[in-house]
């Protein structure tokens, strides 16, 4: 096809698809969007926020196999496929189990078998109904860890989805934010200059020279700790870039003809500002958002290292790397390393992806 038929647009997407790595990046970004949205449907461990532990099998390498004695459950109800089991499923960890009559005698799981605690309880436990059989093929079942357990035996794996969920969404909330003020700051001074200019970047320019950790750390602290305090918190920290670049845009662009003629015609100027100058703006913006992404979920990583993020038991990837750092000198450095080689390959994605953006949104480029 003819270049001179298709619109930049089509032409951006067009050198965008010959990026692999924009592309693979793409690709693993929307695959992690599609587990935390479904992550109570892929994670082992359905509880709410993954919580269900047992410290009598804390700290275990993964692929740790364990005989699990689970207790009857409510059925899960179709809200719970999206925010967790409720009521925490029973179950516990056995070594062996014996069944005798109408009781179920079994031995609590310990690293050292000498020490084990033996207990019996009623088959009734499990049901007025219940028998020898259905207990031994319904109740009784091997689990296995894949990442292994943390230090409160928590499964690994299914804190990682959970927690992924944080990552995704801190993502989201704060570059929506930030493109919310920094668009509107940036072009009301790129638009009417003069003491409206003067002033914005006067604000910029204060918010600009604090560090970005202490700002958040302020605002969190004015705001609460909490989880939607940090995502406000985060986005209020990372719109003035947004705010720099959509200002010079706008200078450039209302110089423009089409501009010109739209004043001509009489429309109002916040019609030729949306519907005219920040349309042509968005390209440089859209790959900002992208790094943005990447910076966010490093503020609150660290913000949740610091344990000014989302607070217990909601997981995240910074928080479990607060919770086992020490580990590494420990003999098990994978419980930090996992959710740090997670964050790593997210924030590595999107800063392909705005790479791969930057280049297919170059006009002057082949």
């Amino acid at each position: 096809m003819d270049k001179a038929n298709q619109s930049l647009t089509g032409l951006a997407l067009q050198k965008f698809k010959k990026n692999f790595w924009g592309v693979l990046s793409l690709g693993f970004i929307a695959v992690l969007l599609f587990i935390s949205i479904f992550a109570y449907v892929l994670a082992p461990d359905k509880t709410k926020n993954a919580n269900w532990g047992d410290l009598s099998i804390h700290s275990q390498l993964p692929g740790f196999t364990v005989t699990m004695l689970h207790f009857p459950a409510e059925p899960t109800t179709f809200a719970e496929y999206f925010t967790g089991r409720q009521t925490p499923e029973q179950k516990i960890p056995i070594l062996k189990y014996r069944i005798t009559g109408d009781s179920l005698t079994y031995e609590e799981y310990t690293n050292d078998h000498s020490l084990a605690i033996s207990k019996t309880i009623p088959l009734s436990s499990f049901g007025n109904d219940a028998k020898a059989e259905t207990i031994a093929g319904e109740y009784i079942k091997e689990q296995k860890f894949i990442l292994g357990t943390d230090s409160q035996g928590r499964d690994l794996l299914s804190r990682l989805i959970i927690g992924s969920r944080v990552s995704i969404a801190i993502g989201f909330v704060a570059v929506f934010i930030s493109l919310a003020v920094g668009i509107f700051f940036g072009a009301i001074a790129g638009y009417y200059g003069g003491r409206a200019d003067a002033f914005v970047m006067w604000l910029v320019n204060i918010i600009w020279s604090i560090p970005t950790l202490l700002l958040v750390i302020a605002i969190t602290l004015a705001l609460g700790k909490g989880f939607w305090q940090v995502f406000v918190a985060v986005g209020l920290t990372m719109w003035v870039e947004v705010a720099r670049v959509v200002r010079g845009q706008v200078m450039s662009i209302k110089q423009m003809q089409f501009v010109t003629a739209a004043r001509a015609l009489g429309y109002r100027n916040s019609r030729i500002i949306f519907n005219h100058i920040l349309p042509n703006s968005m390209a440089p913006v859209i790959v900002i958002s992208a790094a943005n992404f990447a910076s966010a979920i490093l503020v609150e990583s660290g913000l949740s290292f610091l344990g000014l993020g989302a607070q217990p038991p909601i997981p995240s990837w910074g928080g479990m790397i607060k919770d086992h750092y020490n580990y590494i000198i420990l003999g098990k450095p994978y419980l930090a390393l996992a959710p740090g080689i997670a964050m790593l390959l997210l924030v590595l994605a999107f800063m392909m992806v705005g790479n791969a953006l930057r280049d297919a949104l170059d006009v002057k480029s082949e």
